[in-house]
């Protein structure tokens, strides 16, 4: 089967850009957390700090135990976007990139003219020195390709970090076979038990299984498109169906006071109503999680008339807080999803509303005006310079954050 995939996968993205950024941390382990609080987690991890077993989502204060001279430093979403920028850019300088799937991840396809292994190996090479030469050489990009994208992501873990490798359809299934099944891409910690209980405990095994035998073990296509992508078949994309769009923030010290969690999800519910408008969306249900300092948790929903209003949404949220037990206790996380999603042209208003309460509209709402108002005032100057003010005193408090499979525009969150 020809090479039709190309994966370039940035290697611990995070912790690499603040080393390319900052010189004094070059050669040091690095971790990186969301705020610099003990009671965070590390959201990145340099090489040189993952040899000392540190990874994503290690607690701060474990992992000062773990490498005593680890240098921990707060997140700045905002360089990691303009650095992924300039390194989408350097890719596309050797080929076009066909897709950014995530802050770290981009897959290009190759062209009929351009399948040979060595024509493919050139190119992987070309985008190591483009990346070494127009960004910098503290951010490694480790290269797969094979005949289908699934497989040339599999080639980009296999050899890291700064790996290229290519994988042939002689080379398959034998090359997957010294992976851990939690190496294979879709294989997470339950999928794992559940292969375990159907007798497949290796990538061998993984490997040898019949078509059958995974489609019964993922309870459904799933396991038939694994079955195939191994054996290097190229399938056409699932439908990604949203279902649901959400903002959570770990609190800091200064908004762990009830008065400083209502501004913060009033602020992650405003940015969350702004990308369900983006998206054409509208949300039937809020889903409001609180953390308290002290421990335990509690949430609710509210199911709501479709709608995209910030107002409405605003109301949601302040209903919901209102419900909460342990008024008084202080906070440590706040999280917000709207759910049961509907396309805005799927969508068929009540028959049975009260005309007096919501008139039929010939025109746009009154609140429709604003929402478009007030995104396109975001959109030119930023989200700082209009929002409901419920999320007063909390711009500061819930910056930037990077999500996977999403890159924010930086022309709507800068300052």
């Amino acid at each position: 089967m020809d090479l039709t995939s190309l994966f370039v996968d940035f290697d611990a993205y995070f912790a690499s850009a603040e080393q390319h950024m900052q010189p004094s941390l070059r050669g040091a382990p690095v971790g990186v957390a969301p705020i610099l609080a003990e009671s965070s987690c590390c959201i990145a991890a340099s090489y040189e700090a993952k040899a000392h077993g540190i990874k994503t989502g290690t607690r701060v204060s474990d992992a000062r135990i773990l490498c005593p001279g680890i240098q921990i430093v707060e997140a700045r979403p905002t360089k990691y976007v303009e650095l992924h920028h300039q390194l989408v850019a350097a890719v596309e300088s050797c080929i076009h990139v066909e897709a950014v799937l995530s802050i770290d991840e981009m897959w290009c396809w190759l062209p009929y003219n351009l399948r040979e292994p060595q024509t493919v190996e050139k190119i992987g090479l070309d985008i190591k020195r483009a990346i070494h030469d127009q960004v910098g050489p503290w951010i490694n990009g480790s290269v797969g390709a094979a005949s289908n994208k699934w497989l040339a992501k599999m080639a980009s873990k296999m050899r890291k970090p700064d790996g290229l490798l290519i994988i042939n359809h002689d080379d398959l299934p034998e090359i997957l076979y010294d992976l851990e099944l939690r190496d294979i891409h879709g294989i997470g910690r339950g999928m794992e038990l559940r292969l375990h209980a159907h007798g497949i405990h290796d990538v061998r095994a993984l490997c040898n299984a019949t078509r059958q035998q995974l489609h019964t073990a993922w309870g459904g296509v799933e396991g038939d498109r694994i079955w195939f992508q191994m054996r290097g078949k190229e399938i056409p994309e699932a439908e990604t169906i949203r279902r649901s769009i959400g903002h959570s923030h770990v609190l800091p010290p200064e908004k762990r006071h009830p008065d400083g969690g209502l501004q913060v999800l009033h602020k992650l519910t405003q940015k969350a109503a702004q990308r369900l408008r983006s998206h054409g969306m509208l949300t039937c249900s809020y889903d409001l999680s609180i953390s308290y300092l002290r421990g335990g948790r509690w949430s609710n929903e509210i199911v709501l008339e479709a709608t995209d209003d910030s107002l409405m949404l605003a109301r949601a949220a302040s209903h919901l807080w209102k419900q909460r037990p342990h008024h008084a206790e202080h906070l440590i996380k706040v999280s917000m999803v709207l759910g049961r999603l509907t396309h805005v042209d799927n969508y068929t208003p009540s028959l049975f509303t009260d005309e007096k309460e919501h008139p039929v509209q010939t025109e746009k709402t009154n609140h429709q005006v604003l929402n478009e108002s007030m995104d396109k005032l975001v959109q030119k100057f930023g989200r700082q310079s209009i929002y409901i003010g419920g999320a007063h005193n909390a711009i500061e408090a819930a910056p930037m954050r990077i999500s996977f499979g999403h890159i924010p525009d930086l022309d709507v969150e800068k300052d």
